[in-house]
């Protein structure tokens, strides 16, 4: 069975289409004001609209006010949250609403530690370490720094692209990949062609 394919920083319908067409499982909305990526309400329910059923939507957020991820939750319809900065686990789990939570990833971050501290998430996203960043950046990491026995179901992100993908789900085995750059063909805007060279890098690396 191959891995979960999300294709996050969605910004317009057009490429939530593609993307479900090709065969995503999930896309991400970004709420998250410094990032090119950041959608309103109003964009992101554009988004969303767009979606054929049994596409889950994620709502991607950094160091939130509880008042903000609330907000969303009221007039977005979003089935999991994802943290990407220093949020606890209290906090996390506090919405009562399934959540990833993201590590960047360099040597010395026990994956380990991370994913029994946050053990109530649906899974651990790895993604690169980028000093002052908090995804999509482009940036791989060093596979090698994942543990084989981590006690929750682990996200593979940082870097991903239709040429490395196929490497990444060999090498790691991961439960779910997660793209955002690597499909793009500017800051927000994906390209149908390299989802769906992404999305078949997926499957051949299943294999």
């Amino acid at each position: 069975m191959r891995p979960r394919i999300k294709i996050c920083g969605l910004t317009r319908p057009e490429d939530a289409r593609d993307a479900a067409r090709l065969g995503a499982d999930a896309i991400g909305l970004v709420f998250y004001d410094k990032s090119p990526r950041n959608v309103d309400i109003a964009a992101a329910r554009a988004v969303i609209a767009a979606l054929p059923p049994f596409v889950s939507v994620v709502a991607l957020f950094v160091n939130p006010a509880r008042e903000r991820v609330d907000e969303i939750l009221a007039a977005v319809a979003v089935d999991i949250l994802q943290f990407h900065g220093e949020e606890t686990p209290e906090f996390c789990a506090s919405f009562h609403r399934p959540y990833l939570k993201a590590v960047r990833v360099k040597p010395g971050v026990d994956l380990v530690e991370w994913a029994d501290r946050y053990k109530n998430a649906r899974g651990l996203l790895a993604d690169a370490f980028v000093e002052g960043a908090h995804g999509g950046t482009g940036a791989t990491f060093d596979w090698r720094l994942i543990p084989d026995n981590l006690p929750i179901p682990l996200i593979l992100s940082g870097g991903l692209t239709p040429d490395n993908v196929a490497d990444a789900v060999r090498r790691v085995r991961p439960a779910a990949v997660d793209v955002s750059s690597g499909v793009e063909a500017g800051k927000g805007i994906k390209d149908a062609e390299r989802m769906r060279a992404f999305i078949q890098g997926v499957t051949d690396g299943s294999l």
